[in-house]
């Protein structure tokens, strides 16, 4: 046997996923907010693309007569006539001349600032307090102005200010020493959302350098601020500061505080002989503590929540029962601007940077249609998996969760005849607005349950919701156990194990019955 090098021509096939196909499996798995940030990535890179609504405009603009523009003067007499009509205005308002309207304010801005404002106590506390819109300056009489505009009138009615903010201000009202009060900041920039101080203070003092004592009394300053209980290292703590404002920090109340444990578990006996209260005193010290607000920083404002654009609309027809539609507003409006390459491509000349840009536009304009075409694609294909989980679900939709049937994507997808990870990515993070309210597609996929007489399966949601109804139903003598429950549900032919009952229970957040049972019998006390 010889061994030979030699040349062999073969054929032969191969799945390639081109560019193209990559980015229509990309696009059909992005959200509607997601696809928009991709669409407006294209439109900057590829010049051939612009946005339907801006060319609706641009028409309307060219349709519309133009509208004569007032001359630049006119427009300076008229703002000069309204200024002097608001004064004449104001001058009968205060009843007065408009030379004393203000007049403090004309003065300083005459004299500009005091020199001797420059103390350490009378100066701007840190950067941070100054961005968040502390005070400035703090004149010899003891007036105070804003240099930050944020700090006006104006300012807090446009901008809702944050903890952060409210808190710098504040701070910058106190009466402390420069070191506490710089520690007192730093402490202000470690709380978290909730208005809580997680961190140590041994730990704070070491990073600046600063004693513990003086870690304490700026953080007993901050814990002064408003909303009362913001500083506070625990929820007792929290709790605490606020009865301590409205002076009813009583012995048996300080008790009940230090046993929130007990007070969670319902154990009133326990907490009657511990604070040596009767039952009417513990209804009403108990009554004081939920009028408490356990996480004061939530009141201000936050990052904003982002809201669930939904992708499809289902609507009741009246006549052949639920009309699917997409939503047009999240679906980008992309065209093909072919004048504006082909103008581009009529004033090209000849020679080697000539075919560089007409090899661009080339590629510009396939991209371009590949574009506009799996935006297409991706609306039909959401439409049609939409369509058929509609139809599967009808009764979800006419009867409520109870009727929820159980689903898998294999089934869907071999109605629509596609396979299962196309129906996966169409319901990954697509969401779905029906009149019993906005769910994600995934939502309709629920695995099944067998039913004890060899009928038709349960949906897992459907029997989830069973239990909750059951549980929200029990009277506060007959608490339901979960051998129970499932007794119950083999009843109404649901062949369904303990454990099942238990994890359900567990996922709703409903304790066990036998702490359900003691919370039903102490109601009478808390």
């Amino acid at each position: 046997m010889s061994f030979a090098q030699r040349l062999d021509m073969r054929q032969s096939q191969n799945l390639v996923m081109t560019p193209q196909l990559q980015q229509a499996i990309k696009m059909l798995q992005m959200s509607n907010i997601e696809l928009q940030d991709y669409v407006h990535s294209e439109m900057e890179r590829n010049p051939l693309l612009e946005a339907g609504d801006e060319r609706d405009r641009a028409r309307e603009a060219a349709e519309s007569p133009p509208d004569k523009a007032a001359p630049e003067s006119d427009g300076v007499r008229c703002d000069v006539a309204l200024a002097e009509d608001r004064l004449e205005r104001a001058s009968e308002t205060f009843d007065t001349g408009r030379e004393n309207i203000f007049a403090d304010e004309a003065v300083a801005d005459r004299q500009g600032p005091s020199p001797e404002s420059g103390s350490i106590h009378e100066q701007s506390l840190t950067a941070a307090s100054a961005e968040a819109g502390a005070w400035s300056t703090v004149g010899k009489g003891g007036s105070s102005r804003f240099e930050d505009e944020s700090m006006s009138l104006e300012g807090r009615l446009s901008e809702e200010l944050t903890l952060r903010q409210t808190l710098l201000q504040q701070l910058g009202r106190l009466r402390l020493s420069p070191a506490v009060r710089l520690i007192a900041a730093d402490i202000v920039e470690q709380l978290d959302e909730c208005g809580y101080f997680r961190s140590d203070l041994s730990e704070t003092a070491m990073r600046l350098g600063a004693t513990l004592e003086e870690c304490k009394s700026a953080l007993r300053a901050v814990q002064s601020l408003e909303p009362t209980g913001v500083g506070a290292r625990s929820l007792k703590e929290c709790l605490s500061l606020q009865l301590s404002e409205r002076n009813r920090l009583d012995p048996a109340m300080a008790v009940l505080i230090e046993n929130l444990e007990l007070l969670a578990k319902r154990e009133a006996a326990k907490l009657r002989k511990m604070c040596g209260v009767d039952d009417d005193d513990l209804r009403e010290m108990v009554r004081e503590i939920r009028a408490l607000d356990p996480k004061p920083g939530r009141q201000f404002a936050h990052e904003p929540s982002q809201t669930v654009s939904p992708d499809v609309f289902v609507i009741d027809n009246g006549v052949n029962g639920w009309s699917v539609e997409l939503n047009a507003e999240t679906m980008p409006r992309v065209l093909l601007n072919n004048r504006y390459a082909a103008e581009v491509s009529k004033g090209l000349g000849k020679g080697k940077r000539a075919d560089e840009v007409k090899e661009y536009l080339a590629e510009c304009h396939q991209s371009a249609n590949w574009l506009v075409k799996s935006i297409d694609q991706r609306a039909k294909t959401i439409l049609r998996v939409a369509s058929e989980i509609v139809r599967q679900q009808d009764g979800f939709f006419a009867f409520g969760v109870a009727a929820l049937r159980p689903l898998n994507l294999k089934r869907v997808a071999e109605a629509i005849d596609m396979h299962e990870s196309t129906v996966s990515r169409v319901t990954s993070n697509k969401y779905v607005a029906t009149p019993r309210g906005i769910f994600e597609l995934k939502y309709f996929f629920t695995p099944p349950i067998a039913s004890t007489r060899g009928g038709e399966e349960y949906s897992a949601e459907a029997i989830r919701h069973r239990v909750k109804a059951l549980i929200d139903g029990e009277r506060p003598d007959d608490v339901l156990s979960d051998d129970r429950i499932v007794a119950i549900l083999r009843g109404a032919g649901v062949d369904i194990a303990r454990r099942t009952v238990t994890k359900y229970r567990e996922a709703l957040g409903v304790p066990s019955s036998i702490q359900r049972r003691r919370e039903k019998s102490a109601v009478t006390v808390f």
